[in-house]
């Protein structure tokens, strides 16, 4: 007997057999790896450095059936799942404690139709790979802005990206699925095949399922026009009313950010892509490039691919993380005042305050078209604190809850479920919002025993009908 606890520090109530580990070991055409293999550490690793857990076994998957018999094997011995893609959410769901962790990052396969404009691509792709091979063709869809995320949590939870405003938000860019249900199916996903389930993966996060691969809706970018301004925190008020009045009006074509940081100064980025002729694209940025005689101003044409690179270098591995998010409708001067000041005494030159710009037509999907239900003209509001050294936790940690206790008289319904940390029951009920119920009864449909728990949690409705709603 393998009991749990030696690779946990905790007690078990089904040690695993030796045999059963063995048998499922030689099964597999990826790779079993335990806690007293050499490659274990870094497998378990994940992007936030606070996450320190330690699974009893982790699968490196290599095909579907690897996926499908690592699902049987929790499930028939009792062991709690967590599924890492590409390993970059907050929260860190990825790898669990005592359990089983399905990786699925070797899984890289991708084909791009260029005629009929889709792709075929597994869930082991971060967004780098997957623009890498689209590229090649010209086309491309809206994905994250981060190209070291992984593309299967961004699309699960929704997925904002550069492209929303022209092309709505990654879940709406979905054409169909692969997903290895509770049972051990394999069951594929479209409008017309198991369309509650297609339904759901759409925002509902990793709740109903493991998706192996997404078929995506793909379309012509190469060149954008697109780059950033900054400048001097001092112009907050200024720069930042005169960014919102631009960015409530900007075509469907534009989209936009505003983000502040730390320079000796303080400093104030608004960053822009827009993916239409680059003439047109000129003359709409006009007003907003010369507004204010920023400090810098890089806007130019260049690859989309470039675009989407560019804030990698920020995001290295090893650092510690935590953030706060919500959604933010009005840019109001007393909202403008307190993050200015809080931005003053940011704790880490690494943290930035950023406001993502959804509008255009991932604004204008109808609520319940999909699992994702918040379609509004808004920023998604992130705090998005980072830091090296452990000894800096607790300063960082309470510097990002005031900031966002000050703000929150300012923020609408809420939150984007891909920022979520772990931040209890009711976060959780306001990222899924009013598809919140029909979540429920979904998930009672194709994973009645909550097998697919470590996520940002739908229970089956037994569980939540005896779950005290705070």
């Amino acid at each position: 007997m393998v009991d749990r606890q030696d690779a946990l520090g905790l007690p078990s109530t089904k040690p695993l057999d030796e045999a059963d580990i063995q048998g499922f070991a030689a099964a597999l055409r990826g790779d079993l790896i335990r806690p007293e293999d050499d490659r274990y550490g870094a497998a378990r690793a994940v992007f936030n450095a606070m996450v320190d857990r330690r699974p009893a076994l982790i699968v490196r998957c290599a095909s579907v059936a690897d996926v499908m018999m690592g699902v049987e094997f929790a499930r028939s011995h009792d062991l709690p799942l967590s599924i890492h893609g590409g390993g970059h959410s907050v929260a860190g769901k990825a790898v669990c404690d005592g359990g089983l962790m399905l990786d699925l990052s070797s899984m890289k396969g991708i084909r791009v139709d260029p005629v009929r404009r889709t792709a075929e691509a597994q869930g082991g792709l971060t967004l780098g790979e997957f623009d890498h091979e689209t590229q090649a063709f010209g086309l491309a869809t809206t994905l994250g802005v981060v190209s070291v995320t992984g593309i299967a949590g961004l699309t699960l939870g929704g997925g904002l990206g550069w492209l929303n405003g022209l092309h709505g938000l990654a879940c709406d860019n979905l054409i169909s699925a692969e997903v290895v249900t509770a049972d051990g199916r394999l069951l594929r996903a479209t409008e017309e095949e198991n369309e509650d389930l297609f339904w759901g993966i759409r925002g509902g996060g990793g709740n109903f399922g493991v998706v192996t691969s997404f078929g995506y809706r793909l379309h012509p970018v190469s060149t954008v026009l697109a780059g950033g301004l900054s400048y001097p925190l001092a112009k907050a008020h200024e720069v930042l009313r005169f960014y919102h009045e631009f960015a409530s009006g900007c075509p469907d074509e534009l989209s936009t950010t505003a983000s502040l940081g730390v320079t000796p100064d303080g400093v104030i980025g608004v960053s822009v892509c827009y993916c239409g002729p680059l003439e047109e694209g000129e003359r709409v940025l006009r007003p907003l490039r010369e507004f204010g005689s920023p400090l810098a101003d890089n806007i130019e044409p260049m690859a989309y691919t470039t675009l989407q690179n560019s804030p990698d270098a920020g995001f290295p591995p090893g650092r510690r993380h935590y953030w706060k998010s919500s959604y933010l409708k009005e840019l109001g001067e007393e909202a403008i005042e307190i993050m200015a000041e809080y931005v003053s005494e940011m704790p880490s030159p690494a943290t930035g305050v950023g406001l993502q710009q959804m509008h255009g037509v991932a604004s204008r999907v109808d609520p319940t078209a999909t699992a994702f239900p918040h379609r509004d003209e808004h920023y998604d509001f992130l705090i998005l604190s980072q830091w090296a050294d452990p000894a800096e936790s607790e300063r960082n940690v309470e510097w990002t809850r005031s900031l966002f206790e000050a703000m929150e008289p300012f923020f609408g319904e809420g939150v984007y479920v891909n920022n979520l940390g772990d931040e209890g029951e009711d976060r959780v009920r306001a990222a899924y919002g009013a598809n919140y119920e029909r979540l429920l009864d979904l998930k009672g449909k194709y994973d009645p025993t909550n097998l697919f728990r470590l996520n940002q949690n739908i229970p089956p409705p037994t569980e939540a009908a005896s779950s005290p709603v705070s």
